[in-house]
């Protein structure tokens, strides 16, 4: 089948402003858009610039913005966003990222974000030190399983409706990789990272909107996860007589 692909293009050195270019390429429904894509590379235009490593869904390089919603490049099948022979596929970088060129987008405040959450074990000194090694129930590593499965794509930060007016927000990758931590019971979890959780810019920034969940390509239950993080936080300033750090939305 034949399809289009209008691309968001944009060169720093050349461009004053991003242009869509069309590239007109013979698919079969299987491929994926990261095929169409290189291909384009390959044999019709090498200056198309985006990001793709391991190809399959495991490093999150290809992640972009594919009919509107977010997505990876090798994960999404022509079939599942071109209906039909000469369907035309939009496909643009990953918001609330400066574009670098074309695909790619500068990811420094994703992952300084991801960094202020302290996405490390840091044991829970309060308890003695095992012998030989941390011991967990089965029940104990479900608590914190889903968000283990993060690849760090940038596809919940690109959807999520609250960058739009809060640029400082943390963002919701930077919270699920902190719950990871906060809810694995041989870590000493949420007080570690309690200054940057607890903020306005922290968890009380996430309004519910449910966009990071639905796009993340690994299933993980995004909202879900920043919803129990805020209620454990609130359950920790309960019990020592505090009060939440919201900037005050809850008043």
């Amino acid at each position: 089948m034949k399809v289009t692909l209008e691309i968001q293009r944009f060169n720093p050195e050349t461009d004053s402003e991003p242009h869509v270019k069309s590239y007109n390429v013979e698919v079969e429904p299987t491929d994926r858009v990261l095929d169409a894509l290189t291909d384009i590379k390959r044999n019709v235009d090498g200056s198309l610039a985006f990001r793709r490593s391991c190809a399959h869904g495991v490093c999150g390089s290809d992640a972009m913005v594919i009919n509107d919603t977010e997505a990876l490049a090798c994960k999404t099948l022509i079939q599942d966003v071109a209906g039909e022979d000469g369907a035309t596929i939009k496909i643009e970088p990953a918001r609330h990222m400066e574009v670098q060129r074309d695909l790619m987008v500068k990811q420094d405040t994703f992952f300084e974000n991801y960094k202020s959450v302290k996405p490390f074990f840091i044991p829970d000194e309060t308890k003695p030190a095992p012998v030989k090694e941390y011991q967990q129930t089965v029940a104990e590593r479900q608590a914190f399983d889903d968000p283990t499965k993060c690849i760090l794509c940038g596809a919940c930060y690109s959807a999520c409706p609250v960058l739009d007016k809060n640029p400082n927000f943390v963002g919701p990758a930077a919270i699920v990789q902190a719950s990871r931590f906060v809810f694995d019971s041989r870590e000493s979890g949420l007080e570690s990272r309690l200054d940057i959780l607890d903020q306005p810019d922290g968890v009380w920034a996430c309004e519910n909107h449910f966009q990071c969940t639905r796009v993340c390509p690994r299933e993980i239950k995004v909202t879900k996860m920043i919803n129990l993080t805020k209620q454990k936080i609130k359950k920790l300033r309960e019990e020592r007589g505090e009060t939440i750090n919201d900037g005050g939305a809850s008043a």
